[in-house]
């Protein structure tokens, strides 16, 4: 059964914008409605990271989801990792991957008429390597990722805290290391359109996106990253100062798409 929403999305605080809340296969879902919707029906999924940190309060956020008319939706699954592994926080039936290929796009579908490629993909820390792994694992359906501070490198949580929720995921460090989405990119199909940033002052994860650049370069496959701008580090502080970025790279990333294919 799904557990409740978690108590970082319980705290008041002010929304900015119009958002919503539903449920989608009986799991927590927020939405944001921009005032007037892009005219090619773009919408934007977001990941969150494991403290549930919500966009709904975040200025520097909204105000792009509005510049570039982006439906949001951003499905809660507790501290999955976004993984095809059962995280009993989340649901005991079904795993994150699975309910966002089940049951999240089949929702956009008949919400707002959209389908791949009218979507992004876009995430932080946790929600950022799930974004990047999602798109290396399913890159025709997910063409466009963005990614901040994305927490690659997860199964390090394990060799630092006996007691992490990964272990309920995996047997070992080695098995969640072979299921991290720098093991997952395909030298031959890969996301047309991925950009990540990770800040030069962010001790825990910064490794592992240049890590992750670094086989990307090995492999010849595009990509845009910055890893040089400072922004104090693992959190909002730096999250916000990268987020226009981030919605203008998803916007023109699903604007080529569609010259692509039209």
């Amino acid at each position: 059964m799904p557990r409740p929403i978690a108590k970082a999305y319980d705290a008041m605080t002010t929304d900015i914008g119009n958002w919503s809340e539903t449920t989608v296969a009986g799991h927590p879902c927020f939405l944001f409605e921009p005032q007037q919707r892009n005219p090619h029906g773009y919408v934007a999924i977001y990941l969150h990271g494991v403290h549930l940190g919500r966009l709904q309060d975040k200025i520097e956020f909204v105000s792009e989801f509005e510049k570039y008319g982006l439906p949001v939706i951003a499905p809660v699954t507790q501290r999955s990792w976004w993984t095809d592994r059962i995280c009993s926080e989340f649901d005991s039936q079904i795993s994150a991957q699975q309910h966002l290929l089940e049951n999240v796009l089949p929702f956009i579908a008949e919400r707002y008429d959209a389908r791949p490629p009218q979507i992004g993909l876009f995430g932080t820390s946790m929600g950022g390597q799930g974004a990047l792994r999602f798109a290396y694992k399913f890159p025709d359906l997910f063409p466009v990722v963005a990614a901040i501070s994305p927490a690659i490198d997860y199964h390090e949580r394990m060799r630092r805290d006996d007691e992490d929720p990964l272990w309920l995921q995996y047997e070992s460090t080695e098995e969640a290391r072979q299921d991290t989405a720098t093991l997952h990119i395909h030298p031959l199909n890969w996301p047309r359109h991925q950009f990540f940033c990770c800040c030069p002052e962010d001790v825990d994860w910064l490794e592992s996106s240049e890590r992750l650049r670094m086989k990307l370069y090995s492999l010849g496959v595009p990509h845009t990253c910055e890893l040089e701008v400072c922004g104090g580090g693992h959190g909002f502080p730096y999250y916000g100062k990268m987020a226009s970025r981030i919605v203008e790279f998803v916007y023109e990333g699903l604007e080529k798409e569609r010259r692509r294919i039209v």
